[in-house]
């Protein structure tokens, strides 16, 4: 088994472990979520040894201890885990725009609900 091999079976017995999502590990350990699938994926062809430290530091673990043939039966997440935003930070469009509307409605801001009179809204057209 090679080393890329190894680093991508132990990241995802140990993530599936903690029950963490991708996006959820790739924000503990301060990498990007992309690269954090083709790490997992094995798709990466190098991984830096500081990379690994990295990876190995979230379940506070040292290198050699995520490299030896045993995995460690007890690890603990060194870190708070962080929510997943990926899909709530960005404006919805749709039946959701629609739902955030009513929610600002109930709180009392009209400035971000209210809507051009119709008449500015639509133009006939004249041919």
């Amino acid at each position: 088994m090679s080393h890329i091999s190894l680093i991508a079976e132990r990241l995802r017995i140990l993530r599936h472990r903690h029950a963490l999502t991708q996006q959820e590990f790739a924000d503990l350990a301060g990498i990007a979520f992309t690269f954090y699938q083709l790490l997992e994926s094995g798709k990466k062809k190098q991984v830096w040894l500081e990379t690994v430290a990295k990876l190995a530091g979230v379940y506070g673990l040292d290198v050699w201890e995520f490299l030896k043939p045993e995995l460690p039966r007890e690890t603990v997440i060194n870190r708070k885990i962080p929510k997943s935003t990926l899909h709530y930070n960005r404006r919805r469009k749709g039946p959701y725009y629609k739902a955030a509307d009513i929610s600002a409605k109930a709180k009392g801001n009209f400035a971000s609900t209210t809507k051009a009179p119709a008449e500015t809204r639509t133009r006939k057209r004249t041919r």
